[in-house]
């Protein structure tokens, strides 16, 4: 039997922004929304290169891309500082509050680390193969270990042919919409070689609270056990599926026709699909209440709406529901009315009474409380600007995630590579029930046949 392949170390550092900012001498203040992010995963998404052919038996390609790359990032962490410090912990008689620091801090990190497989060894599988795991810093953390360790790293994994540029940010910072405005910035900086004074989307960090509320300084808790807990995926496989633009546009069209509407959106109306095929495998009691939750992003919906370059967490869950009866005797219209109900009905009145509930009881997110083995979770958005980020190697092949955040059930949808409204999905399913999927008819008819790359 072989042995699995191995990513090795070859070398770490610490990276901090060019200067201190005045902001950044200041506790950088966390909200709700972050503070109950504590006990999950950091986010853990990357990208795949192909070497250019310049870098063949060119041994300053990668010692010179990773200086490039410490640069840029000194340079972005000037206008994203937050993500140069730690987390903090005061504790009084009376209070408890986490904060991050900027000046204890040694910085974000940047890691090199080589493989000896190429990108075809990693994009020709059907499954992602579990070695992609170890592309990125930070496995199996979660946010709380971001008083010890760093709140950004960038990993370079050097292939045989070609680079994977791994990130992990802290979760507790930001989410899916700062994640990638950073990864975009800090791209924009890289391809510019410019000085990073001015971007093109400076990140807001003045910290949003709700009805003008201040710093939350005492949470109910006097040990951080009291609220961490360590959620452990069960046995997956993970796979991705291509859903070209036309694909997309059919799904879109049969849902409005069939619920005599025109208001169901393309991810509605691919989200609805998913949350019917994953049910059907399921083989779940016609009785069974099941759930499809889309992540939300509240900047837009709150009144008034806060920018979306806004730093920080500002999401929620819209949550269509019904039986497995319901939801497979009814068509793809129908739960997909459910989901746009559900996204409507998502609104400032709505996310403004959850954070006073929170702000009278705050608790934290445990994985394995809100994890839900009989619905869906669609995370992340097709919307980012993900094949936007080039480091001097064209456009990305693919991109992959780390081990954070996957269970059964858990999609991640990511923009296809071609554009043009195709979507890739990454599903993570228990190896029974992709089997299943992958013999079911309406949604394997659905996806469309992928390169390579994909």
């Amino acid at each position: 039997m072989m042995n699995p392949p191995i990513v090795h170390q070859i070398s770490e550092c610490f990276v901090k922004p060019v200067y201190a900012s005045e902001g950044s001498k200041q506790p950088y203040y966390l909200t709700p929304w972050d503070l109950a992010m504590l006990s999950v995963h950091y986010i853990q998404k990357g990208l795949l290169f192909a070497k250019p052919p310049e870098a063949k038996d060119n041994e300053a390609f990668i010692p010179d891309l990773l200086e490039r790359l410490n640069h840029s990032l000194s340079l972005a962490l000037l206008h994203f500082y937050p993500l140069s410090g730690r987390l903090a912990t005061v504790k009084t008689d009376s209070s408890y509050w986490v904060y991050v620091d900027c000046n204890n801090s040694p910085g974000a990190k940047l890691i090199h680390s080589a493989l000896d497989l190429t990108v075809s060894d990693i994009l020709s599988p059907v499954d992602v193969p579990s070695v992609v795991q170890s592309f990125f810093d930070h496995h199996k953390a979660v946010n709380h270990d971001g008083h010890t360790t760093s709140l950004l790293s960038i990993q370079v994994t050097e292939l045989l042919d070609g680079v994977f540029i791994g990130c992990s940010m802290n979760h507790a910072l930001g989410d899916g919409t700062s994640f990638w405005n950073f990864f975009n910035m800090f791209s924009e900086i890289f391809q510019s070689n410019g000085s990073g004074a001015s971007i093109s989307c400076p990140p807001v960090l003045e910290r949003w609270f709700p009805h003008g509320q201040g710093p939350i300084f005492n949470l109910p808790f006097t040990h951080h056990d009291e609220f961490i807990s360590r959620f452990e995926s069960p046995q997956l496989r993970e796979r991705f599926f291509h859903f070209s633009s036309e694909s997309i546009a059919k799904l879109k069209a049969k849902a409005n026709a069939q619920s005599s509407t025109n208001k169901i959106s393309s991810f509605q109306s691919l989200s609805a699909l998913v949350w019917r095929s994953i049910t059907r495998v399921r083989s779940l009691p016609p009785n069974q209440t099941t759930s499809c939750r889309l992540a939300t992003n509240c900047r837009p919906r709150l009144n008034p709406p806060v920018s979306q370059h806004y730093f920080g967490n500002s999401i929620g869950l819209a949550r269509g529901v019904a039986t497995a009866g319901e939801l497979l005797e009814q068509d793809l219209g129908w739960a997909a009315w459910q989901l746009y109900e559900a996204v409507v009905g998502f609104t400032d009145e709505g996310e403004r009474e959850r954070l006073d509930a929170w702000l009278k009881s705050p608790s934290i997110y445990q994985l394995h409380k809100t994890f839900d083995p009989l619905s869906v979770m669609m995370g992340s958005s097709p919307k980012f600007n993900k094949y936007g980020n080039e480091f001097g190697m064209g456009k990305a092949l693919a991109l992959r995630s780390g081990y954070a955040h996957k269970f059964d059930g858990k999609v991640t949808s990511y923009p296809g590579r071609e554009g043009g409204g195709s979507i890739d999905l990454e599903v993570c399913l228990p190896p029974q029930t992709m089997c299943a999927l992958e013999s079911d008819t309406e949604f394997m008819e659905a996806t469309s046949s992928t390169s390579q790359f994909y």
